[in-house]
């Protein structure tokens, strides 16, 4: 029997539906494969630690003596939090009328002057009749078993939610548990003759990527302080939820420092109204928490561990922000940071190739 060879059309299109069907269960089973990956960036991070722990015990006991410091430290944290939380949210809570005032005498009254537009006057007290009245001018009375059908679907959206997130905990523990024996499997899989090479990037990009993770927590947690103490010095009543949420939002380079000045200032002038001496407080206030930031916290704790200009920092957070919404945002600079060791890689390759060193040219347009 002559064994014809494949028609190389049809090889080609083989390969590219195989590679279509592939990325279609990828995406109707992206809900599954979430948890996963959650899990396997939480193992990752607590490795170290686990690591370190197993020198002394069994490796199962190094990862419950972790999980239970981590849920003992959260729930301190939540036992000092919750309170001062509920504390500031009824502060702000009492803002209300004072917001309502602003809008009815300020912000209705330029509309009213400068513009054909109309804004209805609000009350406090008129709220729930307001959203009747919205409800009913909007909405039919037929609509209710639309409202009834969305109101459990976002249930068992909830319910699935919940499912996956006890999940997380439990696949976090067999990544921790066989993370050696996996990590031999995956070098073994890796061809003889480049062996070495792949393993001493994939080294350094760890070194990178966790020196990265574990300066930005850091300067997440000073800053947050840094602007929490101060603004709760200057007599800011919800100063402590504006400066931890700003420092936070400060693992997106620029957004904890926007986010918080805004909050903060209006903030402020909701409870000290026009008073410049508050108000500029609160300004440096932030301008010493972004000196802080950019002057001390990330040189000491990050030092050069992405190797980015600002420029391109600013690239990589809109690009993720672009591509994924704000998870992309919050992954933007970790994953820079393995791109920027793997491009010093390339880089090093194509100095040393023979085209870059003029011995080989392209013909890119054909010979005469």
């Amino acid at each position: 029997m002559i064994n014809q060879p494949i028609d190389p059309f049809f090889r080609r299109l083989f390969i590219v539906i195989v590679l279509v069907m592939i990325f279609v269960l990828l995406h109707l089973m992206m809900p599954v494969i979430v948890p996963f990956v959650v899990a396997f960036v939480l193992a990752y991070l607590f490795n170290p630690l686990v690591k370190h722990l197993s020198r002394y015990v069994k490796r199962w006991i190094a990862i419950i003596v972790v999980y239970a410091t981590i849920t003992l430290g959260m729930v301190l944290l939540l036992w000092w939090l919750i309170p001062t939380l509920w504390y500031q949210l009824q502060a702000a809570w009492e803002y209300l009328p004072q917001v309502l005032n602003w809008y009815n005498q300020v912000v209705r009254e330029w509309f009213v002057g400068n513009t054909r537009i109309r804004l209805p006057p609000l009350e406090a007290k008129g709220f729930s009749e307001t959203l009747v009245e919205y409800m009913q001018a909007h909405y039919k009375f037929s609509d209710a078993s639309t409202v009834m059908t969305q109101l459990l679907a976002s249930s068992m959206n909830f319910i699935n939610s919940a499912g996956l997130i006890v999940l997380v905990p439990i696949l976090t523990f067999y990544f921790l548990f066989n993370w050696d024996k996996r990590l031999y499997t995956w070098k073994m899989a890796i061809p003889n003759a480049y062996s070495k090479k792949v393993i001493g990037i994939a080294q350094e990009c760890d070194r990178a990527l966790m020196a990265f993770i574990k300066g930005q927590l850091l300067v997440m947690v000073l800053l947050g302080v840094i602007y929490a103490v101060q603004l709760q010095l200057i007599g800011l009543e919800l100063g402590l939820i504006i400066g931890m949420g700003a420092g936070i939002a400060s693992f997106v380079p620029y957004l904890g420092f926007g986010l918080g000045f805004i909050a903060a200032i209006i903030a402020g002038l909701f409870q000290f109204g026009l008073d410049w001496l508050h108000l500029s407080l609160i300004v440096g206030a932030f301008l010493i928490g972004q000196a802080a930031e950019g002057y001390v916290l990330q040189p000491l704790l990050l030092g050069d561990k992405i190797g980015l200009s600002p420029l391109w920092v600013i690239f990589a957070v809109l690009a993720g922000a672009s591509l994924l919404g704000f998870v992309g945002m919050l992954i933007a600079l970790p994953v820079s940071a393995v791109l920027n060791v793997l491009f010093r890689h390339l880089y090093t390759y194509y100095q040393a190739t023979d085209f870059y060193k003029g011995r080989k040219q392209l013909d890119l347009f054909g010979k005469k």
